[in-house]
């Protein structure tokens, strides 16, 4: 009896999920992984990453199905549209255990009030990344890629993520996000045909390339930016006045999901400050967990690319999802960018 009441503890204590699997698809260069590690060893769970390199390529593969992730991390403007052609699970993750530790900020947010589909993975700022050795102006202008300087033309390279190009695009030439004013658009794919003359690439994940002096500006995200200054002190990040885009990218569960049970824990998991703290520490953005900040190396809490200066708050607009109308008219203007 009492080897029979010892083997059963002993199963009770291992793993709930000894054999289990998760199939996570996610932003290239953007999962850490020191904290798939701890999460694996902590649940016996088996984790597979899969890249990719856009919300649109990540929407476009998930709609064709048969793609077997059980997790993806859209950004905010992309969850109604998950939602919307009924892609995502309503996993309650504001009924799990780790959900207390949620800032509040990012509670009641537009694309997914209070929470019942997503949890925060990162957020920042979407701006201009520079090579300060090779251009030595103003870094706070869209000008550097919609205009460039001639040091550099033929050396900018922009991210392919619609929403953050155009919505830069749209304030650069005088228009408020989410626009379908049809003149306005017309400057916008004007100065981005004529722009493009002078870029070098439309590539995702430059980090290397930005670090190398490969590239001198592009449009970037902030912990990226962040990422290439730790190799090379000659980079900055700028805040562009016309106007830039505050984003969220956020975990949810596929409704088409294999390993629903494994992929509830993971959301959990994520959603403890220390965890939290690991993704911030890999990729360099902040995330919405408060508690977190007591994990973070101690570089983030001054670094200027993750804390904004006061003096250039303003021109930040929280990026949201644009009526069809609008979506629709950008996304041809960006098919006819990348012809």
């Amino acid at each position: 009896m009492k080897k029979t009441l010892a083997a059963m503890a002993l199963v009770l204590a291992s793993p709930a999920y000894a054999d289990g699997a998760l199939n996570i698809y996610n932003w290239g260069n953007y999962t850490s992984p020191e904290m798939i590690e701890k999460f694996e060893a902590e649940t016996g769970i088996k984790v597979t990453i899969t890249d990719y390199d856009s919300n649109d390529t990540a929407l476009a593969k998930i709609k064709a199905g048969g793609h077997g992730f059980d997790i993806v991390v859209p950004s905010g403007t992309y969850i109604p549209i998950f939602v919307g052609e009924g892609l995502l699970m309503e996993s309650k993750p504001n009924e799990m255990e780790n959900f207390k530790h949620m800032d509040p900020q990012w509670v009641d947010v537009e694309f997914d009030p209070g929470r019942n589909y997503t949890v925060p993975w990162q957020w920042g700022t979407v701006g201009v990344t520079v090579n300060t050795s090779i251009y030595g102006g103003d870094i706070h202008s869209a000008a550097l890629i919609f205009d460039p300087p001639e040091e550099l033309k033929g050396k900018i390279n922009v991210v392919p993520e619609m929403n953050d190009v155009m919505g830069m695009a749209i304030h650069y030439v005088g228009g408020e996000q989410c626009t379908a004013d049809k003149e306005v658009l017309m400057k916008v794919r004007d100065t981005l045909k004529a722009a493009k003359a002078n870029w070098l690439s439309m590539d995702y994940g430059m980090i290397e390339k930005f670090a190398k002096g490969d590239v001198a500006a592009g449009v970037n995200w902030n912990g990226a930016s962040f990422r290439a200054r730790e190799q090379n002190a000659d980079i900055a990040f700028g805040y562009p006045q016309t106007g830039y885009p505050v984003w969220m990218d956020n975990a949810a569960i596929l409704a088409d999901a294999s390993n629903v049970e494994e992929a509830k824990t993971f959301l959990n998991f994520i959603m403890a400050p220390e965890n939290a703290a690991m993704l911030s520490s890999f990729a360099r953005y902040a995330n919405g967990i408060a508690g977190s900040e007591a994990f973070m190396p101690e570089d983030m809490k001054s670094a200027p690319e993750i804390v904004v200066p006061a003096e250039l708050k303003a021109a930040a607009y929280v990026a949201k999802t644009c009526p069809p109308e609008a979506s629709k008219l950008y996304t041809a203007i960006w098919t006819d960018l990348q012809k």
